[in-house]
C-alpha cells in the first residue's frame, strides 16, 4: 500500500532512559488513515506527532466506539530492534473491531503498516535494560452526527512511547484487592474486546483499591460475583498445589497475548496448566490450606507482575511470603529473554524490524 510520509522538521531530543516511566513521552511521528464505505481504508500517512482534530459530534465522543492494542518493540544487544508476536495483536484488533462494528483491517495491510512505521521510529527504542518502545494502535468511529448506528467513518492511528517499568515497584510483588461490588464486564458484553469502555468501568474500583494501599483489583464475574476473571488490566494465573490455573476465556475476559505465551511456555515445559472457572471461595481455601503457592498477573505492559498480598472483604492474605515465586520469575526471565533477544526464539514469536 502507499503510505505518504511527512517528516517532523523539529525532532525531539531522546529522553534519559531513567526518566521514562510509562506512556508519558512520545516519538516524533504518528501513523493515520481513514475509512469510509466508498473508499475503504485510504489516505495512509505518517505525519509529525500532534493533536487530533475531530468534529464535536464524532461518534467516539458520545458512544465510546473505540478500540486499541498494545505491543512493544525491543532493542537487542546487537542494536537491532524486534517486535513480539505482532500478528496476535493484529488479529485481536480485528476481533475487537468486529464486536464494536468498526471496520476491520486486512492482516497483511496492518503488518505492512507496522513494519513501515516502526522502522521509521525505531531509533526511539531505548537501549537501557528493561526498557522498550510501547506501540499503541487505536481506532475510533468518526461519524459526524448524533445517531446511534453502524459506523460509517473511522480513523486508525498508531502512536509510540519509549517506556520503562509499568509499575514503580518493578518486579516486586504487588498487593491486590478483590473487588466484590463493581464488575468489569459480563458475558455477551465487550469483555473480550480491547475497548475503552472496559477500562473506564474499572477506574472506580481501582481508585478505591489505591486508597487502601493496593496496586490493582482482582475482578469477579458479573453474574455470580464469585468467579475470578482478571487482575486490573491483566490476565491472572495461580499455582495451586503444583497446578497452574487461569480463568477460562468465557467471553468476558480479554484473550491476552502474554497469557497465551505463558500457557504455551508452561505446557512445553511439562507443567499442568488448566483453564477453568476458579471461584473466590476455592482460592480462599487454597490460601488457608497453604496450597496457593504463587499468583501473578500477565500482560504486555508489565510482562508478569507477582502478587504478594490479597485483600478480600477486609481480610488480608499473604502469598509466598510476599516474595516472587520461582515459576513467576522463570516466566519473566523467559519472556523478556526472548523479547530482548537474549534467548533464542524457537516458536516464531519474534518479528524483526528492518
Amino acid at each position: 500500500m502507499e503510505i505518504k510520509i511527512t517528516k517532523n522538521q523539529n525532532p525531539a531530543v531522546k529522553p534519559d532512559p531513567s526518566t521514562l516511566g510509562f506512556g508519558k513521552i512520545f516519538t516524533d511521528h504518528m501513523f493515520m488513515m481513514d475509512f469510509d464505505p466508498d473508499q475503504g481504508w485510504h489516505d495512509a500517512r505518517i505525519i509529525p506527532f500532534g493533536n487530533l482534530s475531530i468534529h464535536p459530534a464524532s461518534t467516539i465522543l458520545h458512544y465510546g466506539s473505540g478500540i486499541f492494542e498494545g505491543l512493544k518493540a525491543y532493542r537487542r544487544a546487537d542494536g537491532e530492534v524486534q517486535m513480539f508476536r505482532p500478528i496476535e495483536n493484529v488479529r485481536r484488533l480485528n476481533n475487537s473491531a468486529e464486536r464494536l462494528c468498526l471496520p476491520q483491517i486486512p492482516e497483511d495491510m496492518l503488518m505492512e503498516i507496522l513494519d513501515t512505521f516502526i522502522s521509521m521510529e525505531k531509533d526511539w527504542t531505548p537501549y537501557a535494560e528493561g526498557t522498550s518502545l510501547y506501540i499503541r494502535p487505536f481506532m475510533f468511529g468518526n461519524d459526524e452526527n448524533l445517531g446511534v448506528h453502524t459506523i460509517q467513518h473511522a480513523t486508525f492511528v498508531i502512536i509510540c512511547s519509549p517506556v520503562g517499568s509499568y509499575y514503580k515497584e518493578g518486579l516486586n510483588p504487588v498487593g491486590i484487592m478483590i473487588e466484590d461490588k463493581d464488575v468489569r464486564a459480563v458475558r455477551g458484553g465487550t469483555g473480550y474486546a480491547k475497548c475503552g469502555g472496559n477500562y473506564a468501568a474499572s477506574i472506580r474500583a481501582g481508585m478505591y483499591a489505591e486508597r487502601k494501599g493496593y496496586s490493582q483489583v482482582l475482578w469477579l464475574d458479573g453474574v455470580h460475583r464469585k468467579y475470578i476473571e482478571e487482575v486490573g488490566a491483566m490476565n491472572v494465573m495461580f499455582k495451586i498445589d503444583g497446578e497452574v490455573i487461569t480463568p477460562e476465556l468465557s467471553g468476558s475476559i480479554l484473550p491476552g497475548i502474554t497469557r497465551k505465551s505463558c500457557i504455551e511456555i508452561l505446557k512445553d515445559e511439562g507443567y499442568k496448566v488448566t483453564e477453568r472457572l476458579l471461584s473466590v471461595d476455592e482460592l480462599g481455601e487454597a490460601l488457608h490450606s497453604g496450597k496457593l503457592e504463587e499468583a501473578w498477573g500477565c500482560g504486555t505492559a508489565a510482562v508478569v507482575s507477582p502478587i504478594g498480598e490479597l485483600l478480600y472483604k477486609d481480610t488480608k492474605f499473604t502469598i509466598n511470603n510476599n516474595e516472587i515465586g520461582p515459576v513467576t520469575q522463570h516466566l519473566y526471565d523467559t519472556l523478556t529473554g526472548i523479547q530482548w533477544g537474549k534467548i533464542a526464539d524457537t516458536r516464531g514469536w519474534i518479528h524483526p524490524v528492518k
